[in-house]
């Protein structure tokens, strides 16, 4: 099976960004909302980080719109992204295969790769759902009804 599918081709260019001093809350309505996992953290055009919905998920009280709900629990959502982001985040090249993405997500248990210029802008995202699609694409045979 061959691996040279540039990422660029096969990444999400819909991106979702979030600033270091976004509340939890913030990103909890936009995970809500959304039908994706994670946010890019963007300062002055550069990435800095990545929040997933699991990091939320760690970070804020389980209790939340729950019965029991206390203030201390609605106050979880006031934290801020920068102190639950992966900071220093894997990072791929558009122009990097989809080799490459397999070595990093194996090498670093993420779920996810930012992809970003030389400028360390970010201008896709990779997950590893993304590749096992392009994989099951390449690997179905073609149409053999005549």
């Amino acid at each position: 099976m061959e691996l040279v599918v540039s990422i660029d081709s096969i990444m999400s260019k819909k991106l979702v960004t979030v600033v270091f001093d976004d509340t939890l809350e913030t990103i909890k309505n936009i995970f809500d909302e959304a039908k994706f996992h994670h946010l890019l953290v963007v300062e002055d055009g550069k990435l800095h980080g990545v929040v997933s919905d699991r990091d939320l998920l760690r970070a804020m009280s389980p209790f939340i719109g729950s019965t029991v709900e206390s203030a201390r629990d609605v106050n979880t959502l006031k934290k801020r992204v920068h102190q639950i982001m992966t900071r220093k985040p894997v990072t791929l090249r558009p122009e990097a295969g989809i080799a490459d993405a397999i070595a990093l997500f194996l090498a670093h248990q993420v779920s996810c790769i930012p992809v970003v210029d030389e400028q360390f802008r970010p201008v896709g995202i990779v997950s590893w759902r993304d590749i096992l699609r392009s994989l099951a694409a390449s690997s179905t045979p073609p149409d053999s009804a005549a």
